[in-house]
């Protein structure tokens, strides 16, 4: 189909944060940054840059490092995987990124998006990098903090080239709050754009900012073109990727700082004046949109009013869509097995799915795609019961908090508001085993079970850091509430409502019991900091204080916004 959809800024309402995007073949593709959570390297699709679905997921492990893994009380947070550059040339797609834990450079490379994607490192590391292939057949990357270098790569990408072009090409003021990075590089009519972002230097606020040259020798002149909070906050939109769509229009994918529910993104009209890029409308970015749809949209693509998320939320994968967020009964209609590419779940997966949407639609282990473990799981720990519709997670080390508890399952929440709910089955747990819903991120909150002395008990944990702002917290956080269970009593449902409004990030607790809904705790502000670096999530947890191999029940998993 083709013709025009109207909707809003910001355009998803979630975390993904430093936003790339292509357009092949009709087909919008977009690269953000996943970080510590697993798979990893999300890559979603669109045909309108409004309406967006997953696609794949380009990893489902790293280096399996001790800190990757979760073990012990090493950990990633706010490291793995940053700011991934999604390239397509002669028919491959290409992923590169840095990893600050392993201090490594990752490519991975496929003839499909969706994969299997093949993984290689370039030698050397560069932040915040983006890639360029050029039309005399060099291969160029782009990176740096505050400091912008250009430096030209092996045919094959394995790392710089004997000889090839090496230099610093930008530096920004000792001044700025943060130095220009977020580097994304194109050729476009014959000349270089780099488009970056920086910080004000009178007070903290997210810019972009355009250098242009002639040739990649040449200098890079240009400045800031974009300085709008859309009246949020001081929070500037800043730092992605532009693309030529349909009828040559041009776009920007950025994000805007959204306060604890994270990183969100926004699209940004584009104009050419002069050969110089233009952003947004007098200098703003619109808060309504008008986009074109690609005529490579499908039929069934014509119910353009809803989004992807409203048209799935009946069964995840009517119409073909996969939803980025959503409930979960953990009934697939397959048993858990192992597949060619590891334990992935799919020993008795629908006949009509083949491995790459088999994939698409249930990840790499097996569980829908809108879900991802807070580190690199420990799949012998985990087991989906089909027929009972559970998902048991298991424990096998000790800790003391919600940020150490392995295999934590998560996914994004959704601004202005939403909650999540759950029933934990904590007939397995051993003393000293917490279980239950939480709010993911440095200040979090969590609502559940604990057994202490033999008996279960209904608690609410908060927890508000006095840590630096890169810092994690050792401490397990406040008891706020707890509460005696029936002595027979091992099913309790629970439920945490969060809303994100322009001037408070809040978390709410409840427990069902007598036919409603009941406060537990108190409400809980949530911050978005540095030392995970990512958006409130929600999550399904159990960890142990005591001893090893408790396990805990997640049933009838239902998510709003």
């Amino acid at each position: 189909m083709s013709g025009n959809v109207t909707g809003h800024n910001p355009i998803l309402r979630m975390d993904f944060p430093d936003p790339d995007v292509i357009f092949v073949d009709g087909v919008y593709y977009m690269i953000s940054t996943t970080m510590h959570l697993l798979p990893g390297g999300q890559i979603l699709r669109s045909y309108d840059l409004l309406h967006w679905e997953h696609a794949s997921y380009v990893f489902d492990h790293l280096d399996h490092t001790d800190a990757q893994c979760l073990a012990g009380d090493q950990y990633i947070y706010g490291k793995g995987m940053w700011a991934g550059s999604l390239r397509y040339h002669e028919g491959t797609f290409y992923v590169v990124f840095v990893c600050n834990d392993t201090q490594k450079t990752y490519l991975f490379r496929s003839k499909s998006i969706y994969g299997p994607w093949e993984k290689s490192e370039i030698e050397g590391f560069y932040h915040d990098c983006s890639l360029l292939f050029d039309e005399d057949g060099r291969i160029y990357i782009v990176y740096g903090n505050r400091q912008v270098y250009l430096t030209e790569l092996r045919e094959n990408l394995s790392g710089p080239k004997e000889g090839g072009l090496h230099r610093l090409i930008l530096e920004d003021s000792a001044e700025a709050r943060l130095g220009y990075e977020g580097s994304h590089l194109y050729k476009i009519n014959g000349r270089y754009y780099l488009f970056l972002i920086h910080s004000l230097k009178e007070r903290w606020r997210r810019v972009e900012a355009c250098f242009s040259a002639d040739s990649l020798e040449g200098e890079f002149r240009g400045g800031d073109i974009l300085n709008d909070d859309m009246g949020f906050r001081d929070s500037g939109v800043a730092q992605g990727g532009i693309v030529e769509g349909p009828g040559g229009n041009w776009r920007a994918v950025l994000f805007q700082d959204s306060g604890a529910v994270g990183r969100i993104p926004v699209v940004v009209p584009v104009s050419w004046v002069d050969g110089r890029p233009v952003f947004g409308i007098d200098g703003k970015v619109p808060h309504e949109l008008t986009l074109p749809v690609s005529d490579a949209a499908p039929e069934e693509y014509g119910r353009i009013e809803e989004t992807a998320e409203d048209r799935a939320k009946e069964d995840p994968a009517a119409d073909g869509q996969v939803p980025l967020t959503g409930s979960d009964d953990f009934r697939y209609g397959f048993e858990w097995g192992d597949t060619p590419s590891g334990k992935s779940g799919k020993e008795q997966a629908p006949d009509l799915l083949d491995e790459a949407e088999f994939r698409r639609r249930f990840g790499c282990f097996g569980l829908r795609s809108f879900w991802q473990f807070n580190h690199e799981p420990d799949l012998d720990l985990v087991f989906r019961d089909e027929k009972e519709g559970k998902l048991w997670i298991t424990t096998d080390k000790l800790c003391l908090n919600l940020n150490h508890a392995r295999n934590t399952l998560t996914q994004r929440t959704v601004y202005p508001r939403d909650f999540a709910e759950v029933t934990v089955d904590a007939s397995r747990l051993r003393d000293g085993d917490c279980a239950g819903l939480c709010v993911l991120q440095g200040d979090y909150c969590w609502v559940g079970v604990e057994k202490k002395d033999g008996r279960l008990y209904e608690v609410m944990y908060a927890h508000t850091s006095t840590e630096g702002p890169w810092d994690l917290s050792p401490v397990k956080g406040d008891l706020l509430e707890e509460r005696a269970c029936g002595e027979n009593e091992t099913q309790i449902r629970v439920r945490i409502q969060v809303l994100f409004e322009k001037e408070r990030d809040e978390a709410a607790c409840e427990i069902f019991r007598d036919g409603t809904w009941q406060k537990i705790g108190h409400v809980h502000k949530l911050r978005f900091r540095l030392d995970h670096f990512t958006g409130a999530r929600f999550g399904l947890f159990l960890y142990s204080q005591k001893a090893c191999g408790g396990s805990a029940g997640f049933s009838e998993f239902v998510k709003g916004s």
